[in-house]
């Protein structure tokens, strides 16, 4: 007789559940998960459609009163503390007591079932959960593989591809450290040349943005690697259009979406790329450890994988899978992923954006009011989505950023700062971040 092991198992409350005001029911959420309920060693979390553990609030609210919405969201379905003000997802991402409960119940279930009969994330080709993700992003099942990160999925590529000596590939002057180095150790190791195209901070239309990528091109470019969307600033490029161009001159285009998708709309197959590297871990509620890889078509057929286990090189049964073959890993991560997904679809993508542009136009007001201030990113609302940057006139910001940590507000910069907001941000944790910053600069 087989015995399936189950998931509902008692354990003792962790401190940081048991906070005042934060305590919140296991039991609770474990009868409203059918996905937690269903899974077992021998089904996919995939196979369940339930995408959030707690009842939301009335959409009516969020029509009414946007504010007492978003802070119940918060409230009733993070873990994070009242006192913080959390001001960098941009880094990192919070994520919601649904992705915590399926990374501990995965994490359990594998502690209470350790066999072969367990999922392992490493061994697996993850069909069904990579059909979920690809549908939410626009693209095929066998275009899409799961990595750990977006740097790592850059890494693939620019490791993967075969280029030779004096190939060169284009980036712009703004990239992430994730999003040059590879390249620039392909260079290194190998001969080919990168070449940064400046593009400006605080650009006056997407148009000359995308003018700047194409009259870079010359006759040696192989390859061009961007951000969608920038780590600095928050800027957002015209990818569609410079990929258009790209693709038209037979040259490889790889976007690091690392602030796309979650952030805005994501529709792989109109943007017209070869390769996409994702962080769901930032804007899409993902565990940390969560990265997207993307290739166009055969596009990753034509890659040379930098990790290798049995079915390395079979593009015919599993094309962008074969790079997820890399040994025994952590599947708790996956399953928290696609419960990430769920989430977020089951506030509504659209609301989501729209709720963080709204916050990072909240941050706007706050610069342009403030005469120490001065703003990085550009006004224009095409050119910012979630994160605003803006740098102070004053030299010595020394105790500003003791305060800062003394009063528990955590933001990313030095002179200049980039402040970034999701739904759980709260329009009172923009203003105590600026009510602090008048009593060191004066308004």
């Amino acid at each position: 007789m087989k015995v399936t092991p189950s998931l509902h198992r008692a354990s003792a409350p962790s401190k940081a559940s048991t906070q005042a005001g934060r305590s919140w029911s296991r039991r609770t959420i474990l009868q409203g998960l059918a996905s937690a309920a269903a899974l077992s060693p021998f089904t996919s979390l995939a196979d369940s459609a339930s995408p959030n553990p707690l009842q939301l609030p009335s959409t009516a609210l969020r029509s009414q009163n946007p504010d007492s919405y978003w802070n119940r969201i918060r409230a009733e379905q993070f873990q994070l503390a009242e006192d913080r003000a959390f001001l960098n997802p941009g880094s990192l991402g919070a994520i919601p007591k649904s992705v915590l409960l399926q990374v501990q119940e995965t994490l359990a279930l594998q502690a209470e079932w350790p066999t072969d009969e367990v999922p392992r994330w490493g061994y697996e080709s993850l069909e069904p959960e990579r059909t979920e993700m690809a549908e939410f992003l626009g693209c095929h099942r066998d275009e899409l593989a799961f990595t750990h990160n977006c740097t790592e999925a850059i890494s693939y590529v620019a490791s993967g591809l075969d280029l030779k000596a004096g190939d060169e590939v284009l980036m712009t002057n703004q990239e992430h450290p994730g999003g040059y180095s590879s390249w620039r150790m392909r260079a290194a190791r190998s001969g080919i040349l990168v070449r940064e195209v400046e593009i400006p901070v605080s650009p006056k239309d997407p148009g000359e943005l995308a003018q700047r990528m194409i009259e870079a091109i010359g006759p040696k470019t192989r390859v061009i690697s961007f951000s969608g969307i920038t780590s600095p600033t928050g800027l957002v490029l015209p990818a569609r259009d410079i990929c258009r161009v790209a693709r038209d001159k037979g040259i490889i285009t790889l976007i690091d979406g690392a602030h796309m998708d979650g952030q805005i709309p994501v529709d792989l197959h109109d943007l017209g790329c070869d390769y996409f590297a994702g962080s769901p871990h930032k804007w899409m509620f993902a565990p940390a450890g969560s990265g997207l890889l993307y290739g166009r078509g055969d596009a990753l057929d034509q890659l040379w994988p930098t990790v290798c286990n049995s079915g390395w090189d079979n593009k015919t049964g599993m094309h962008a899978a074969r790079f997820m073959m890399i040994g025994t890993n952590n599947r708790a991560i996956v399953n928290g992923m696609i419960a990430g997904l769920r989430f977020l679809k089951s506030l509504g993508a659209d609301a989501v954006y729209a709720r963080q542009q709204e916050l990072a136009r909240h941050i706007q007001s706050h610069v342009r009011e403030r005469r120490y201030l001065e703003a990085v990113t550009s006004d224009d609302p095409r050119l910012f989505r979630a994160m605003f940057t803006f740098k102070f006139i004053p030299a010595d910001l020394t105790t500003f950023w003791e305060a800062l940590k003394s009063n528990k507000i955590y933001v990313l910069g030095g002179q200049r700062i980039r402040l970034s907001a999701n739904i759980y941000t709260r329009n009172s944790d923009i203003d105590a971040f600026f009510r602090l910053s008048d009593r060191h600069f004066g308004k």
